[in-house]
Order: C-alpha cells, then sequence, then structure tokens
C-alpha cells in the first residue's frame, strides 16, 4: 500500500527537479552566440526583420546575434536545420508566411511546423492589396467584380510564383467570391509586378511593400485590402472582408525555436523582441514597408500559425498546388 505515495513523491520531486533546471538555465542564457535562420535570401522582408532587432537583441541578451542566411529549395533545408537543432534558445529561426505553406506544397517536408516548433513572437502583419492596371477601366471593387463577372473572357491574374503566398491569397479570392480567372505565375514578385505595369496582365494581389510605390505613383489602381480591417496604408479603400465575409489573406514575420525549448527561455526572448518592437522607429521602419508590428505572446503566434495552417492548408489541398 506505500508504493503508491512513495511514487507520488518521487514523481513530484521528478518535476520539480525539472522545473528547477529549466529556471537555472534560462536565469544563464544565453551562454554563447545565438545564429537566428532565416530561410531566405538576403534583401527580402524575413531578412530585413530579423536584422532589424539583431544588434539591439544582441545588447540586451550580452551574446552576439549571428544572421545565418540559408536559401534555396523553399527554405525546407535552412527551417529543417532550426527543427532538429538543440532546444536551448541558441538557435533560432526567422520565417515568413510561406512557413505555413511550404509542408503542404513540398513532398515529404521533413518537420512539422507545429510539433517541431515553439513560437516566440509575431513580429509584424501586413495587408495585400488587390490592384489592376489602369487599362482595365475600373477603379472600385464593386466595379470590378461586376466586369469580372459580365464579361466572356476571365480576368488573367499575375502571382509571384505556382507554390507562392501570392497564388494562395488569388485561389482564395476566386473561391470566395466564386470568380473564374487565369492564373499566370511568374519566377517572383518583382516580374509579375513588371508585366502588371506593362498592362500584360490585370490583376495582382500583392504584399503592400511590393505594389504600394505603383499605387501612389499612380500607376496602379488599388480597389481593397486583404486584412480583416481597413488599412491606414490605403485610407478609404475598403476590405475585401466587407464584400466576402471573414476574408483575410496577410503577410507576416515571426520567430520560433526548436520544440521543447524551455518556456523560460521563450519567455525572456517574447519579452525582448517584443520590446524592441515597440520602439517607434520599429514602427516607422516597418510602416514605410507595409507591415505593422505586432509583438504578441508565444500562445497568440501559435494560435496564429495554427489558424493559417487550417485556411491555407484546406485551399492546397483543394486546388492540388504543388510545387514540385
Amino acid at each position: 500500500m506505500s508504493v503508491g505515495p512513495v511514487f507520488r513523491l518521487s514523481s513530484s520531486a521528478f518535476l520539480l527537479c525539472c522545473a528547477l533546471s529549466a529556471a537555472a538555465s534560462a536565469q544563464h542564457y544565453p551562454t554563447r552566440p545565438i545564429r537566428m535562420v532565416v530561410p531566405t535570401s538576403p534583401g527580402g522582408v524575413t531578412d530585413i526583420a530579423a536584422r532589424a532587432i539583431a544588434p539591439q537583441l544582441s545588447e540586451a541578451l550580452g551574446q552576439a546575434i549571428v544572421i545565418d542566411n540559408r536559401a534555396g529549395a523553399g527554405g525546407i533545408p535552412g527551417t529543417d536545420a532550426v527543427a532538429k537543432a538543440a532546444p536551448d534558445g541558441h538557435t533560432l529561426l526567422t520565417v515568413f508566411d510561406s512557413f505555413i505553406s511550404n509542408p503542404h506544397v513540398f513532398r515529404n517536408a521533413p518537420y512539422d511546423t507545429i510539433r517541431d516548433f515553439a513560437p516566440v513572437s509575431l513580429m509584424i502583419r501586413g495587408p495585400q492589396l488587390v490592384v489592376v492596371h489602369p487599362g482595365l477601366g475600373v477603379k472600385t471593387f464593386g466595379e470590378f467584380l461586376a466586369l469580372a463577372k459580365s464579361r466572356p473572357a476571365p480576368v488573367n491574374f499575375a502571382t509571384a510564383g505556382a507554390a507562392t503566398s501570392s497564388r494562395l491569397s488569388v485561389e482564395l479570392f476566386k473561391a470566395s467570391t466564386k470568380l473564374d480567372a487565369i492564373l499566370v505565375h511568374y519566377k517572383g514578385g518583382g516580374p509579375a509586378l513588371n508585366d502588371l505595369l506593362g498592362g500584360h496582365v490585370e490583376v495582382m494581389i500583392a504584399s503592400a511593400g511590393l505594389v504600394l510605390p505603383s499605387v501612389k505613383a499612380g500607376r496602379l489602381n488599388v480597389l481593397a485590402v486583404t486584412s480583416k480591417d481597413r488599412s491606414g496604408l490605403v485610407p478609404g479603400v475598403p476590405a475585401v472582408s466587407e464584400f466576402v465575409p471573414r476574408f483575410e489573406a496577410q503577410s507576416w514575420v515571426g520567430v520560433l525555436a526548436p520544440a521543447k525549448t524551455p518556456r523560460a527561455i521563450v519567455q525572456r526572448l517574447n519579452a525582448e523582441v517584443t520590446r524592441l518592437l515597440a520602439a517607434p522607429e520599429q514602427k516607422e521602419r516597418f510602416a514605410n514597408l507595409g507591415y505593422e508590428t505586432v509583438r504578441s505572446t508565444p500562445e497568440a503566434f501559435g494560435a496564429w500559425i495554427r489558424s493559417e495552417t487550417a485556411k491555407w492548408s484546406k485551399v492546397i489541398r483543394e486546388q492540388s498546388i504543388t510545387a514540385e
């Protein structure tokens, strides 16, 4: 009869030891330079976001932050390297929204976006803009829908690639509006934008940072934003959700650590990252790129990842989208 109580005491003691060990680990963290993997080439918004906080984060933590750009294969190798890294807070991952879609469009991705990572913080989030070439002859979202549904030939949308968030947004848009459309896939947002500006394609749904300069220059007409609500980036422009309830498609960047990273370390990283993003100069920096700073809790970021995964995996599955 005494076995049960002894076992419970031993289990409690074991859990207490684990908690104390984790707390001690966090108290002395970090003990060496921190590697922040960016699974894209230098110069993109993910890289910009990582480098925007690296110097101040290094100062706050007392260790160097080394940015490790690992582009190629959709960022799969770089992301997988972090999934398999020691969960001690010395290897972090900064990701773009393609983090959600990659395992669903690339076969045999070696990691699980929910199981293998510990969310630290959603950093920035920005709407995409529905833009058209002025030659299409529409200036409002209502006019566009009326034209697209009345003319015999489907409208053609430019995308940044067959498996990009740009394409996924168009697929969600098509399904939500019951609109027929032809998708023209390019190798990147730049080439797609160039052909839109040249009038070779008619419509594009793309990140605000990519197309906003052309909107401000009067070379494109913006019809709507894809954020849940209207955006201060384009005052007076409606959200797609005003016409299609619950429609939302946003670009974002966030920071993660390997799964099983001690909670105390995750919380410390979250506190430092969110503090840095609150600085006015950071808000201005990202506003100029078409993003708002978010500064989420780890739990809120985890919920965002699960929600985005459910939404976009459904679109990918229904449209049989693949990057291969």
